[in-house]
């Protein structure tokens, strides 16, 4: 009997532990997804403010961050710089990644 209360003890934490591991590896795997996101809509904000593109600079970092499946959160124009962020659903989570980008220095 005693065996068999510890085989199961043992099964629920190796199932917890399981379940545990994958959430947090799903929140790391949205996290570079948001990090990669951030990048495309900062090049995109940072293209349109130094006029390599046309139209608004955060309205083209929004359009690239809603064609990666996040939101954009914040955009600010430091000249010809831009930095984003942008926050993706992750389950229970959410994500955050911030990005800047802009002309050579």
């Amino acid at each position: 009997m005693a065996g068999s209360v510890l085989s199961v003890g043992v099964v629920a934490v190796t199932a917890a532990l399981a379940i545990g591991y994958g959430a947090a590896g799903v929140v790391a795997g949205r996290a570079a997804h948001a990090a990669g996101v951030a990048d495309a809509a900062a090049l995109a904000a940072a293209d349109a403010a130094s006029g390599y593109l046309p139209g608004v600079p955060c309205e083209r970092a929004a359009d690239v961050a809603a064609a990666g499946g996040a939101a954009l959160g914040d955009c600010v124009l430091e000249g010809h710089d831009a930095i984003v962020e942008v926050s993706v659903s992750a389950g229970a989570f959410t994500v955050r990644a911030r990005a800047r980008a802009g002309p050579p220095r």
